[in-house]
């Protein structure tokens, strides 16, 4: 058990690495090709790699079972709307030197799910829980009222996205991989038919004419799919509340990545944002620590 539970904490820690560092270096390093054709590229190899693994692992006779059920049907439709929102907002922050403003909204992510949680699910809140929700919709209302001109809607969308998708997917219930799949097709033709408009105008930098730039922006799909492997592995293997701590790697290091690295903005009202942010994290993982 205790292998187990090492090997799932391993995979999840390697998971959210490589949702805070080596993708955000990935996607920052395509952002001179357009945010618009990076967020297409991301729907189109997302999709056909999750189906090459549905036949590496045989897995069509489950995604026949999904597609015939007409309510994971109708939830995955939605999960894929909101799945589409979070990869586009997020590439557009990146692209657009919003990698702190992304940040935040992970950040705010699991303590948004415990709120759903609580409002969807019945699950309980102790005092230390809401004082956390608190924290958060505080730090949320002072960029409200003190900073629209630098508000991070982005990071905002990020996590309502993130948190309303995790929602839905728990309601329905089906594979991680399987119900991915689902929802990359839902998007795909639309990806396509963006796609198609962009070659028309000549504005697509995905061609044959350079082959090792396509090679690597094919890579989008490995991208977004491998780390997603590796994080759901880790959450069956060590569980949801250890795996709940070790995802905050992902936005500390977008955040470090935004700041040191890339040299973004951060203003005074931000910075005591993300303070309460950081103190709500705080509160909230020592008592899941603490009850788990």
């Amino acid at each position: 058990m205790n292998q187990e539970f090492n090997k799932g904490l391993l995979l999840t820690s390697l998971g959210s690495f490589w949702w805070g560092f080596i993708g955000v270096i990935y996607f920052k390093y395509l952002e001179f090709i357009g945010f618009v054709e990076v967020i297409i590229h991301r729907c189109v190899w997302t999709a056909l790699t999750l189906i090459i693994t549905t036949f590496f692992f045989s897995k069509w006779k489950i995604f026949i079972s999904t597609i015939r059920n007409k309510k994971f049907l109708f939830g995955l439709f939605f999960s894929g709307l909101l799945i589409f929102i979070n990869w586009a907002v997020w590439i557009y922050a990146v692209a657009t030197d919003r990698i702190i403003d992304a940040s935040f909204g992970y950040f705010i992510m699991p303590i948004l799910s415990v709120f759903l949680g609580y409002i969807f699910f019945k699950e309980k809140l102790n005092k230390k829980r809401i004082f956390s929700i608190s924290l958060v919709i505080l730090s949320i209302i002072i960029l409200l009222f003190l900073s629209i001109k630098s508000l991070p809607w982005v990071g905002i969308v990020v996590g309502l996205s993130w948190g309303f998708y995790n929602l839905i997917r728990k309601k329905i219930n089906v594979d991680t991989d399987i119900g991915l799949l689902i929802e990359s097709l839902f998007i795909l033709p639309f990806a396509l038919i963006t796609f198609y408009f962009v070659y028309q105008k000549g504005l697509n930098d995905f061609s044959t004419n350079n082959i090792p730039l396509s090679l690597f922006i094919m890579l989008a799909g490995p991208m977004t799919v491998i780390p997603l492997f590796l994080y759901v592995r880790g959450v069956e293997l060590s569980g949801l509340g250890p795996a709940g701590m070790i995802f905050y790697i992902t936005p500390t290091l977008q955040f470090l990545l935004g700041y040191f690295y890339y040299g973004e903005p951060f203003s005074t009202i931000k910075f005591v944002s993300f303070i309460l942010i950081w103190i709500a994290v705080i509160i909230y993982l020592k008592d899941l620590y603490e009850t788990n």
